[in-house]
């Protein structure tokens, strides 16, 4: 018998469509933050706030074990870095940010005065030469908002350092597949917010203190994570990032191995993964009848799982992981029913943690 699923309500997908169209690039995640954390507060008894925008919802605080479930909130994006003085405008990634999806997208350009709208331009097919013709590269690609001077653009507000983000929206395809820009990782958010209503719901005595993250700066380098971790000191981290939907055209599973949208989440194997947590997350699944899927990272898993793993003497962390269609573009696409798997397999999980469990190896 398949696991109950979990009742998402409308409200929660008005708030998932909510936080998913807010722009909060890597660096600017503040806007994206207070609606979560808007939404988290009914579900918590307390919070933290850190200096640079990641948050800790927090259940049951002053417990001696601690206990971390985990998100990022950023997205990729790209920054104003040279505005020409015939007003266009050159770029610099923000994060992993695809060079090749850009032209032809609209775009906001975030100033101190607004948002100001632009589009990525690209040569007409009419005025470029077959078998010549150049691939969209960091070096050509170009913003116009419409400005035929410098001093235009610069009249609009526009400064280098400005971040731009594209301007697509979330949609339900097929009514089984959620679509979007910044899946990664704002539906981790939003799972995470959702095993806090959860356990709120079900009235869940926990014993130990939850630390519900969500933390900024992943794309760069896992830093507002690392930060979180030092500030917390978690004895335990479970981590939900996306990973690569490898059964679309054109991936080869030789190298990404066999992850497929709709058949659970990826649970993770490798050196920064803890086997005992990992061991006790996928013994839930199988006693829950919660579907899971298999991976492995040869060195660091690329997620903020490396972030808490290797932070104050060692913390047993794992990650459970949303296959992901299209990662970094605009219509990132993930299965509703992963979604509900991952909310299921996490809740699960920390009704099954007992802060007396040994984690040592030896």
């Amino acid at each position: 018998m398949a696991v109950r699923k979990t009742t998402i309500r409308q409200e929660d997908l008005n708030f998932l469509e909510q936080y998913l169209n807010n722009p909060s690039p890597t660096g600017n995640e503040a806007g994206g933050q207070k609606i979560w954390l808007e939404y988290m507060k009914p579900y918590i008894d307390d919070h933290y706030v850190d200096n640079y925008g990641s948050v800790a919802a927090i259940i049951n605080p002053g417990k001696e074990f601690r206990v971390v479930i985990e998100a990022h909130a950023d997205e990729i994006a790209w920054a104003v870095h040279l505005i020409t003085e015939d007003g266009f405008i050159y770029v610099e990634r923000i994060g992993g940010s695809d060079h090749m999806i850009a032209p032809s997208k609209r775009v906001n350009i975030h100033t101190d005065k607004g948002v100001v709208k632009g589009v990525f331009g690209w040569p007409a097919i009419h005025t470029r030469h077959y078998g010549k013709e150049e691939s969209p590269e960091l070096k050509n690609i170009f913003v116009d908002c419409g400005c035929f001077s410098k001093k235009e653009v610069e009249k609009l507000g526009v400064q280098v350092g400005d971040l731009i983000t594209f301007d697509d929206d979330f949609m339900v395809l097929n009514k089984n597949m959620y679509v979007g820009r910044a899946l990664d990782n704002r539906i981790g958010g939003f799972m995470i917010a959702q095993v806090a209503r959860l356990l709120k719901e079900n009235k869940n005595k926990l014993p130990f203190t939850l630390y519900v993250v969500n933390s900024v700066q992943e794309e760069i380098g896992l830093r507002g994570a690392e930060m979180m971790a030092h500030y917390i000191k978690p004895h335990v981290a479970i981590v939900t990032d996306v990973t690569h939907d490898s059964n679309t055209p054109m991936i080869s599973k030789n190298l990404e191995g066999d992850i497929r949208a709709g058949r659970g989440p990826s649970l993770t194997k490798g050196p920064a993964v803890h086997n005992k947590l990992l061991k006790l997350v996928m013994d839930t699944a199988a006693e829950k009848k919660i579907p899971f899927q298999r991976d492995v990272a040869s060195r660091s898993t690329g997620t903020d799982t490396d972030a808490f793993a290797y932070s104050n003497g060692g913390v047993p962390s794992c990650l459970i992981s949303l296959p992901l269609r299209y990662m970094h573009t605009t219509v990132e696409s993930a299965h509703k029913d992963d979604v509900d798997a991952v909310i299921r397999l996490i809740y699960e999980v920390l009704l099954k943690l007992n802060p007396k469990f040994n984690f040592k190896y030896l």
